[in-house]
């Protein structure tokens, strides 16, 4: 089969043709028919994480339809259509039995230590295959599995709840997929917080309130659109000191505020005015839950999250092609969520 691959740190990826991957009782061969490109990829391209090893195929949002089943697959039968939850765990430790498998020390994730999906065919375990339904297209339900996931997971960490009111500082696919997601879980007012006009439009068509930081200080607007009672919510998903700092003195009285963008610097904190007289809490969202994806495809289903705006370009199992757009991800060019059909 065909599979564009890390061959060496700070190199362009190569198409291979490498063997159809072989699979244990408990997995399945899945027919890759979409694999969304991450700005992770462009880092494990850069060499800024190690990997499982190379060459490795990249790839880590993927949907397509099963193949082949092991002898004691159930969940699932050929030709299903599916996307795949990218991380595989034991399911066995203390933290898989308990649901917090990202925890899990025995872990291994799609594309980064285990061949993913930038190729025509991809080995996982059955338990992995969450069923994606005739009305998500592949292109969108690959992309489900990474920003949304995390977005929702993000979410359900802050314990909003119907009433509450919610700040998203970042709105970039994750921060698209937390407005229209915080509005599901009912959420009454959603602000959006970013310096991108175009994205702060888009932001406002999902019923967000949006706010521009290039032009005002994104606490005191909020401080004022809410009659100085700060949100109940905050969900940082930029990773600067600065967006992670205004999440934290964004919040009201109980106030939760979710750290989801990686950030490699310490930020300032008041404990007492910012954290113990309000009781507010700092948490810390670390990737998503298997358990947690059949909802998010059920609600992409139903049309609650709107999945149709998410992919920006389509493109083949081309290595030049697929290295462009990695390119573009290192400049932080706009409009290249792009995803590979094989």
């Amino acid at each position: 089969m065909k599979a564009v691959r890390l061959i060496e740190f700070g190199k362009p990826l190569e198409l291979q043709e490498i063997p159809i991957p072989a699979i244990g009782d408990k997995d399945i061969l899945v027919r890759v028919r979409a694999a969304g490109i991450c700005h992770s990829d462009a880092h494990y391209r850069a060499g800024r994480s190690a990997m499982g090893f190379m060459p490795i195929t990249l790839g880590h949002e993927v949907a397509g339809t099963v193949e082949k089943l092991g002898a004691h697959v159930t969940n699932v039968k050929s030709g299903d259509r599916v996307c795949l939850h990218y991380n595989l765990t034991c399911g066995d430790c203390y933290y898989c039995s308990t649901g917090n498998e990202q925890f899990c020390s025995a872990a291994k994730m799609l594309g980064h230590h285990m061949d993913g999906g930038y190729a025509e065919f991809i080995a996982i375990p059955a338990r992995n295959a969450i069923p994606l339904p005739e009305e998500i297209p592949f292109e969108q339900g690959a992309t489900l599995m990474c920003a949304s996931a995390t977005a929702l997971h993000a979410l359900r960490k802050s314990r909003l709840h119907a009433g509450e009111t919610a700040a998203i500082f970042g709105v970039g696919g994750l921060g698209l997929s937390a407005i229209q997601l915080a509005r599901a879980m009912g959420a009454v007012e959603v602000y959006a917080v970013d310096i991108k006009r175009d994205k702060l439009e888009l932001a406002s068509e999902y019923n967000a309130i949006p706010i521009d930081a290039s032009r005002v200080d994104a606490v005191e607007e909020i401080r004022k659109l809410t009659k100085g009672r700060g949100v109940n919510v905050a969900v940082e998903m930029i990773g600067l000191r600065k967006t992670m700092e205004q999440a934290i003195d964004s919040l009201g009285n109980l106030g939760r505020a979710v750290m989801v963008g990686l950030n490699q610097q310490p930020i300032s904190i008041n404990t007492y005015a910012q954290i113990l007289g309000k009781e507010a809490e700092i948490i810390g969202a670390n990737d998503h839950l298997l358990s947690e994806l059949p909802l998010l495809v059920e609600w992409a289903r139903r049309g609650v999250l709107d999945t149709s705006r998410v992919v920006s370009q389509i493109i083949p199992l081309d290595a030049d092609k697929i290295n462009q757009r990695l390119d573009d991800l290192e400049k932080f060019t706009d409009d290249v969520r792009a995803v590979i059909v094989p």
